[in-house]
């Protein structure tokens, strides 16, 4: 008997993401408009979902790779992330990001694998450093208790023997031209992209290997014999193995119910700063600042061809239905104008040119949905807000599962397969009710920091 999947929703990704709309225009989609078969077929053109083409195509270079995307690759959540490839423990749920320090020692290897593995397809792909660059970050802080969360992270990586330097004040001004920090917490190996740009130029470097089509959702998935088939608008793919690269999203395809938590988090971007406005900033013309809560301001300064120009991400929300209106997106603008001008006090009419949301996945006790869901599909989903390292990782560790390649990355491999199912979350509407009054808590705590 067949068994057949039909897609229950679509993904929405409310708002112009301003990493997408500065770029050059993008070269028309490759839509898929005719029936095809493949050898490998990956859903999902995301971190995970083009990390593991590559992967396959260095496995299995001789192999038919096909990767479906339902929208634009670099306008999906992937291109909506704040960049920040980090190598260090980076628990959300927790105060201070630490987590388990054998734990930690395990996902920093993992983390660093995914970081070897960019840094080598930007060298490959000719890739520049607006684009992605080992420069590391800082754990900004603008309050006594923000201060107290760094020094105690400040301590877990002295557990863990990892370099860090703490900056005082005037050397937080003198990186980011504000005085609104007392202090900051250096690290340096986190690599900074430019997401949108990474994920097109993966797309770009891969495609004389791997066929890739955009603007083309899968409507359905049908199991009859050894073979998968999966069905588009215009067009279907037939294939034995599927990994499935789509975050969250998995639950539109039947998978993990009631298991993974969605949150979008919000942010904007500046226009280009005029020549005289950068000079009355000061700092350093590129950084990267994450909150010391996990629930505060990240924010970022870029520069180069799309300008010199400021990105704040703050606020975020639990939606279960993983809709949310481009309305809300623009809503919360008005936030990051005040958490701008909060830090940039000398800087007037500076607009916020761009607003936008993005999906994350977060499971109650912080692990993956990954490995065999069905016979023939293979998830790497579940990135608990880590898409940019945790999202390479398991696209390539799932490349390696299904190829059989069990040694090269056996360690991580292992990990991957170890972890528990995400745990089952509480029924609606307790759910939203206790996520969102969570979250709504932890901002207010977080005061100044945010």
């Amino acid at each position: 008997m067949a068994r057949n999947i039909i897609t229950k929703n679509l993904p929405h990704n409310p708002g112009v993401t301003g990493w997408n709309a500065i770029l050059p225009e993008d070269s028309p989609p490759h839509i898929l408009a005719k029936n095809v078969n493949a050898d490998w077929l990956i859903i999902g053109g995301g971190f995970a979902g083009l990390s593991a083409a590559r992967r396959l195509s260095q496995l299995a270079p001789d192999s038919r790779i096909t990767v479906l995307e339902a929208g634009r690759i670099g306008n999906g959540p992937a291109g909506r992330n704040s960049g920040f490839m980090i190598d260090l423990p980076h628990v959300l749920s927790s105060e201070d990001y630490a987590g388990d320090s054998t734990e930690d020692l395990l996902q920093m290897a993992m983390n660093r694998r995914a970081i070897a593995f960019a840094l080598d397809a930007a060298d490959e792909y000719g890739l520049d450093s607006e684009i992605i660059s080992q420069s590391g970050k800082v754990n900004g802080a603008a309050t006594s208790k923000g201060v107290a969360h760094n020094l105690a992270y400040a301590d877990h990586l002295d557990h863990l023997a990892e370099k860090y330097e703490i900056l005082d004040a005037q050397h937080m001004k003198e990186l980011c031209g504000s005085d609104y920090y007392n202090q900051g917490l250096y690290t340096p190996g986190t690599t900074m992209l430019h997401p949108a740009a990474y994920v097109r130029g993966l797309r770009d470097g891969l495609r004389n290997k791997v066929s890739i089509y955009e603007n083309s959702p899968v409507l359905s998935m049908t199991k009859t014999g050894a073979d998968w088939q999966a069905k588009t608008p215009d067009g279907a793919i037939t294939a034995p193995q599927i990994i499935l690269a789509v975050n969250g999203h998995a639950q539109s395809f039947g998978f993990f119910k009631r298991r993974l938590m969605h949150i979008f988090l919000y942010a904007s971007m500046t226009r280009a700063l005029h020549t005289e406005e950068t000079r009355k900033l000061g700092g350093n013309p590129r950084w990267g600042i994450t909150p010391s809560d996990p629930v505060g301001s990240t924010i970022r300064r870029i520069s180069g061809q799309s300008g010199d120009r400021i990105i704040v991400r703050n606020q975020a929300s639990f939606v279960s239905s993983m809709q949310v209106p481009d309305r809300v997106a623009i809503a919360k603008r008005t936030h990051h104008e005040r958490s701008f001008a909060a830090r940039f006090e000398h800087m007037s009419g500076i607009e916020m040119e761009h607003s936008w949301g993005g999906k994350l996945c977060l499971s109650l006790n912080d692990v993956p949905a990954f490995g065999a869901i069905e016979d023939g599909i293979t998830a790497a989903c579940c990135q608990n807000g880590l898409g940019t390292a945790r999202g390479t990782l398991s696209g390539i560790v799932a490349a390696d599962l299904v190829t059989g390649n069990l040694y090269d990355n056996h360690q991580s491999l292992e990990r991957m397969l170890s972890y528990p199912e995400p745990k089952k979350l509480p029924i609606e509407p307790f759910a939203t009710i206790g996520a969102t009054l969570t979250i709504k808590y932890r901002e207010w705590r977080a005061g100044k920091e945010v």
